[in-house]
């Protein structure tokens, strides 16, 4: 199977030029989407995977600025067809029967809490339903949220290549690789030690920090595949390195210190100073590295962090504080050029932290993220819905018609109370209260994950404004909307 991959893989080379967002492909090609975390998903996050899943929703409105695109849409669960409608709404006068007749969406009918594309797997007579709706399997790719050989095994069996990195790249996507990267690149990055595996690895590894930094007054222990930050722990450092690293303070709260340590045994992690200072914030860079070896910095943004030691990815605001935006685009470029030379295809992120150094800022590179991520559906969303791109030279997002764009992006509007709510009361109060999109003026409110809004009383939502307090503005209006709408007067509880 290995050798077939490789050869699907070569024809990505071809498939270059249409591979941007923005490319004008006159010639019939499909998109298969396939939005499965083949990845070890932490506890908390099980019962909003098929949530998840609808996330890549925003790239039917790719079949709207690429005539001759088809998208086969995969999902664990039937998705609401309302759903779909009101992707397609939120651009107007355009032929929905149209759009329609190039987008297939399928589902597997089952909602056990596995990735997506090992499900798909199980089911042949599925896998040729889809290779019978890929038109042009010669100009065809398979997205994937990211690639591991669950992926591979589906891009064989459907006969198309994968548009990601390869899984033979997958220790550069790990904190331990991370880091190692950051060093043999010369990007500053905090002092650490990798490939830590147990409690013994992690005092050690606090010693030597402690030796390199002693005014460090923190360190972070990271599970080399944790992600949105629910594989961290901090651990405050004392006089004694064993009695702190037993005192590990856990950002997902339904893990036990013994689960973690048994999770960093299985796959390792690293542990790393923590940065401290004024203005600390977490920005991070979005890239692309083509078939050709061309590399792209496709964003920045300031990323939204929260939960028990606010280490959990919350949301993300487009661009970057000009600051430091194209600072770390420069860093992050240098990631990327390496991971171009490496052979790695596709979307990627690199994390950044920064404090104030003087009058200047300071970014120290914390972790690639080998996949699309939290930040990838809001530029999606973007680019499709107003034709523009991230210019890296200064920092900002320009839309097709010059005007500077930014947006505030969360996949964690969440209350209790949203729980009262059904998919389609959402939908109903969207479009009651008129949050949506104006796509005169190129403004508006995007929501995603809203099947989520029933199960875990959460939606996702992208605001788009021509300012940063537009933006904000129109976040804020969504939630109190959302707010006065779960009221118990509001509902007839009272």
């Amino acid at each position: 199977m290995e050798a077939k991959f490789e050869q699907l893989q070569a024809r990505l080379r071809e498939l270059a030029p249409q591979l941007t967002v923005r490319s004008f492909d006159p010639d019939e090609r499909t998109i298969v989407v396939v939005h499965s975390l083949s990845l070890d998903v932490p506890r908390r996050l099980l019962q909003v995977m098929p949530a998840y899943e609808e996330r890549f929703l925003c790239l039917v409105l790719s079949i709207v600025r690429q005539p001759a695109t088809h998208v086969v849409y995969l999902t664990s669960q039937p998705i609401l067809p309302r759903l779909v409608d009101y992707w397609l709404r939120l651009v107007p006068r355009v032929d929905r029967e149209e759009i329609r007749s190039r987008l297939s969406v399928l589902s597997v009918g089952d909602s056990t809490p596995r990735p997506l594309t090992e499900k798909i797997l199980e089911h042949p007579r599925l896998i040729e339903r889809i290779r019978q709706r890929i038109v042009a399997p010669e100009r065809s790719v398979l997205l994937p949220f990211n690639v591991s050989p669950l992926e591979c095994e589906l891009a064989v069996r459907l006969g198309i290549p994968v548009y990601g990195p390869s899984p033979e790249h997958a220790w550069i996507g790990t904190k331990s690789g991370s880091r190692r990267i950051f060093e043999e690149e010369g990007v500053e990055h905090p002092a650490g030690v990798e490939d830590v595996s147990s409690l013994g690895d992690v005092v050690s590894a606090i010693e030597e920090i402690q030796r390199r930094r002693p005014a460090a007054r923190q360190v972070i222990v990271k599970l080399n595949d944790g992600v949105s930050g629910l594989g961290n722990g901090l651990i405050a450092l004392g006089a004694r390195a064993a009695q702190s690293a037993r005192g590990v303070a856990l950002e997902d709260p339904q893990l036990s210190s013994e689960e973690f340590y048994e999770h960093l045994a299985r796959q390792g992690g690293i542990v790393e100073e923590v940065i401290e200072g004024e203005g600390f914030c977490s920005p991070s860079a979005q890239l692309r590295a083509l078939p050709d070896g061309t590399v792209e910095v496709l964003s920045t943004h300031d990323q939204i962090l929260g939960g028990p030691h606010g280490q959990t990815y919350l949301g993300c605001r487009l661009p970057a504080d000009p600051a430091y935006a194209t600072a770390i685009g420069r860093e992050a470029r240098r990631v990327g050029e390496r991971l171009a030379r490496e052979g790695v295809i596709g979307r990627f992120a690199v994390d950044f932290v920064a404090v104030r150094d003087g009058d200047d800022w300071r970014a120290y590179a914390v972790e690639i993220n080998l996949r699309n991520g939290g930040t990838s559906h809001p530029v999606f969303t973007l680019q499709a819905l107003t034709d523009g791109e991230y210019e890296e030279a200064t920092g900002r997002f320009l839309a097709g018609s010059g005007q500077e764009k930014y947006y505030l992006a969360t996949d964690d509007l969440e209350s209790p109370a949203y729980r009262s709510l059904t998919p389609d009361d959402a939908l109903d109060i969207a479009e009651a209260e008129g949050i949506g999109w104006d796509d005169d003026r190129q403004i508006g409110v995007a929501l995603h994950m809203v099947s989520a809004i029933a199960i875990a009383g959460r939606i996702g939502l992208t605001a788009i404004g021509d300012t940063p307090a537009e933006a904000d503005a129109l976040y804020r209006n969504v939630k109190s909307v959302f707010d006065a709408e779960t009221r118990p007067e509001a509902v007839g509880l009272s």
